[in-house]
C-alpha cells in the first residue's frame, strides 16, 4: 500500500484556458477578420454582376434582353446613337502620327470598307462571361447572313495579347474578323461602358441601333432580318475636301 504524499508535494490542478469569446477554437478577432473578407467579397461580386439599367439604357437606349447582365467596365454616360456617322476605326496618337484599328493577322480594319453592308460591331472580351455566353450567336448570325450583305466585326478589347484572342477565336471556330483594340482607343472613341456592346451600322455608315448587353439568338435574328433588305443600298461618296 503506497504512502499519501506530504501535503506540500501535491501536484496542482491545471488552469482552465481563459475564454476570449469567439466559437470552438477560433477567437472573436479572428472570426470578425473573416466575416470582414465574405462582405467584402460580396461586395465586389454585386458591383460587376449588377445590370446597368433596370428599364432601357442611358439615352432610351435597350440594354440587353430581360434577365441578361452586361459587364460593367466603366461608369453608364450617354454615347452615340442611332442617327449618328459611326466614327471610323482609326485615331491620332499622342505625337500625331495615325493610328488604325487591326485584326489578329496584322490587317486594317476599315468602315469603309464595308459601306453598302449592314455592320455589327461588337465590342468584347474573352473573360466576359455574357461575351462567352453570346459567342455562339454571333458565330450563327455570321454563317446565316454573311452572304446576306451582314459583316459581323469583333472589337476585343481589355486582353492581354493577340495570341490569347486567336486561340479564343480558333477554339470556337470564329469566320468573321477580330479586330485587337490594344490601348483602347476605338473603346474610348465609341464610349462603350459595358461588355458586350453592340452597334449596328447601316450601308450608308449610319448607326443604326446600339444595345447594351448580349442579345439572344431570336432578337438578333429580327435586328438583322429588319435591316438587311436595305443594307445593300449604294455607298455613300464622302464629300470631297
Amino acid at each position: 500500500m503506497t504512502e499519501p504524499l506530504p501535503a506540500g508535494l501535491l501536484p496542482e490542478p491545471p488552469t482552465p484556458p481563459v475564454r476570449r469569446g469567439g466559437i470552438g477554437p477560433f477567437s472573436r478577432r479572428q472570426l470578425l477578420l473573416v466575416l470582414g473578407v465574405v462582405v467584402v467579397a460580396a461586395l465586389v461580386l454585386f458591383l460587376v454582376t449588377r445590370p446597368i439599367a433596370q428599364t432601357g439604357g442611358v439615352g432610351g437606349l435597350p440594354t440587353a434582353l430581360p434577365g441578361t447582365t452586361p459587364f460593367l467596365v466603366g461608369e453608364a454616360k450617354t454615347g452615340l446613337q442611332p442617327g449618328d456617322l459611326a466614327p471610323e476605326l482609326g485615331w491620332t496618337n499622342p505625337d500625331g502620327t495615325p493610328g488604325q484599328l487591326l485584326d489578329l493577322d496584322g490587317n486594317p480594319v476599315r468602315l469603309e470598307d464595308l459601306r453598302g453592308k449592314l455592320v455589327w460591331l461588337n465590342f468584347w472580351a474573352t473573360w466576359c462571361p455574357p461575351c462567352q455566353a453570346e459567342t455562339p450567336i454571333l458565330r450563327e448570325m455570321d454563317e446565316r447572313y454573311r452572304d446576306r450583305g451582314l459583316a459581323i466585326v469583333g472589337v476585343a478589347v481589355q486582353e492581354t495579347t493577340v495570341d490569347n484572342v486567336r486561340e479564343y477565336a480558333d477554339r470556337y471556330e470564329l469566320g468573321y474578323p477580330i479586330a485587337f483594340d490594344a490601348s483602347a482607343d476605338i473603346f474610348d472613341l465609341y464610349r462603350v461602358y459595358a461588355l458586350p456592346t453592340q452597334f449596328f451600322i447601316g450601308g450608308d455608315g449610319l448607326i443604326r441601333q446600339v444595345v447594351n448587353g448580349p442579345l439572344t439568338s431570336e432578337a438578333a435574328q429580327a435586328l438583322v432580318e429588319g435591316w438587311l433588305p436595305d443594307a445593300s443600298a449604294q455607298p455613300v461618296e464622302p464629300a470631297s475636301s
